[in-house]
């Protein structure tokens, strides 16, 4: 039976003179004894080469390329909320980004759509299209009820 608080593991004396002789040369000590040596409290992540702790906080503006804010033709009229254009008229619009998703978490945590988005309650939902296989056609066919879409 394990005692109380016993390491999970325990190392030979043949892996403790190793490891002894590869701090001794300041070599990096090899990856399997990364959770055996040191407690990880850390959840679940992704680990790569080069990945670094650094947290992306830099804002950037938003540039407008295009309006989408036409009334639906199938709807009822909804004159007070839109102009003469279309245009919603006042309060929050929905928004398109296009861009890095860190860049753009970052920006409008702390840029200039802030105000605007803690004056509407907070934002309500972010979609973050991911980057799987890009550059590949992502069309496809769907059945639904013997229609082809």
């Amino acid at each position: 039976m394990a005692k109380p608080n016993a390491p999970a593991y325990e190392l030979s004396d043949a892996e403790k003179r190793d490891l002894t002789a590869l701090l001794q040369q300041g070599k990096p000590l090899p990856e399997k004894y990364r959770f055996i040596l040191f407690e990880d409290k850390r959840e679940v992540e992704l680990v790569w080469n080069g990945k670094t702790r650094e947290v992306c906080t830099t804002v950037l503006p938003f540039q407008t390329l295009e309006h989408v804010d036409e009334p639906r033709k199938e709807t009822r009229s909804q004159g007070e909320l839109f102009d003469a254009r279309g245009r919603q008229m006042q309060g929050w619009t929905n928004k398109l980004i296009w861009g890095d998703n860190k860049l753009i978490l970052a920006s409008l945590k702390a840029g200039a759509l802030r105000r605007q988005i803690e004056d509407a309650g907070g934002l309500k939902l972010i979609y973050i299209d991911p980057p799987f296989d890009v550059g590949a056609d992502f069309s496809m066919d769907i059945e639904i009820g013997g229609e082809t879409f």
